[in-house]
């Protein structure tokens, strides 16, 4: 079998058309067949080549979109004038306002009834993301712009309340709900030094919700 010279080439076509199906059947109905039947080229064992399972296809995807709207750039550059809380805020913006992670919460209606993506997330919550965030409270420590003494810890509670229990895929099904939780998420930050919710972030999680719970 002739190797493939250009695999970066076959990896983006397995994620566009992955996505183009997860949008128009939804990701819980597209199979892996779905994929290989419109891609038209290639078999199943090239797409595991690439990727063990669509989980992991969709992570993927994930990580692209992040990476070309800018997201990855922020937790991983140091600009000089921002400060560790600014770089932190700016993050939540590009999260929220994100038309990808709309679209995510319409395609995944319900974690709870997928174990595979759910531990997924707390997986990439705590291993990837998490340590992210640390660095960006830790710098904040520094500058003076977040006063806590438990950086590590308050990364993880901010990860895992935002992508867990806020999340419209897990336990907040009303716009309602949303709301109340981030008032507790606001009250519980600050009383930990991380001032994260200002008018900015504000107007972030008014255009989130307006996408997620509008059909609902």
């Amino acid at each position: 079998m002739a190797r493939n010279k250009h695999p970066e080439v076959t990896i983006n076509r397995i994620l566009d058309t992955s996505w183009e199906l997860f949008m128009e059947k939804g990701y819980e109905a597209t199979t892996i067949q779905d994929i290989v039947n419109a891609l038209g080229d290639l078999s199943k064992g090239a797409i595991y080549h690439h990727f063990k399972s669509k989980e992991e296809i969709l992570d993927a995807v994930t990580d692209r979109f992040y990476k070309e709207q800018g997201l990855l750039d922020v937790l991983t550059q140091n600009p000089k004038n921002k400060t560790g809380l600014e770089r932190l805020q700016q993050c939540m913006i590009i999260s929220l306002e994100s038309p990808f992670n709309h679209a995510v919460y319409h395609m995944v209606p319900d974690l709870l009834k997928n174990a595979r993506m759910l531990v997924m997330q707390v997986k990439t919550s705590m291993e990837d993301t998490a340590p992210s965030i640390q660095v960006l409270i830790e710098q904040g420590v520094a500058d003076g712009s977040i006063h806590t003494k438990y950086p590590k810890e308050l990364a993880e509670t901010l990860i895992l309340l935002s992508n867990l229990w806020i999340t419209p895929a897990l336990f907040t099904k009303t716009r309602e709900e949303f709301y109340e939780k981030i008032k507790f998420l606001d009250a519980l930050l600050s009383s930990q030094g991380l001032n994260l919710i200002n008018e900015a972030v504000k107007k972030a999680i008014d255009v989130f919700a307006d996408a997620v719970y509008s059909e609902k």
